[in-house]
């Protein structure tokens, strides 16, 4: 009898443990970033490979670094949002084009539209792993100081954008 104790304990403790896990949003990742400076980086932009866009130039501004890609099913659920939101002016939208053939990500953008100001392309993902992007989309909101005051991690949704990044960049514009 005592011996099937120690299996028992050992199910119920994974029970407990599964059943906490459950109650977590799959979508809130903790990233620790999030109070640190975004890691600098300078990349080729995607329509003049002659020209760079560095972390540095949005010194002073509070922006938005979305990373995406023409293969991602997701980008497309979220793209024309932020193409409409790009149309408020309210904050830069900077796209970080990840892991994807130049060629795809400018048809993709003329068929569905540019929300972004300025776009990097990462096209080994090395800057991506410095963000900790483990899966595309992933958006970050970056204050004047250059420093990651929020990751989204997935698609903006209506709710996402009113609810948390407006705010958020509202307060840190001021």
């Amino acid at each position: 009898m005592k011996r099937f104790l120690l299996p028992l304990a050992a199910f119920a403790v994974l029970v407990v443990f599964l059943a906490i896990g459950l109650t977590h949003d799959p979508r809130e990742v903790p990233s620790p970033l999030i109070g640190k400076p975004a890691p600098a980086f300078t990349l080729p932009q995607l329509h003049d490979a002659s020209k760079n866009f560095s972390v540095a130039d949005m010194k002073g501004q509070v922006w938005l670094l979305n990373v995406w890609a023409s293969w991602c099913v997701s980008c497309r659920e979220e793209h024309p949002l932020l193409v409409e939101f790009a149309k408020t002016h309210a904050v830069p939208v900077i796209g970080l084009d990840y892991k994807d053939q130049v060629a795809d990500a400018k048809q993709w953008l003329e068929k569905l539209g540019n929300p972004y100001t300025q776009i990097a392309v990462d096209s080994d993902g090395r800057v991506g792993i410095d963000y900790g992007v483990y899966g595309v989309p992933e958006t970050y909101v970056i204050d004047k100081q250059g420093i990651i005051r929020m990751k989204h991690t997935g698609p903006i949704t209506p709710a996402s954008l009113a609810q948390k990044i407006l705010p958020l960049v509202k307060d840190l514009s001021q």
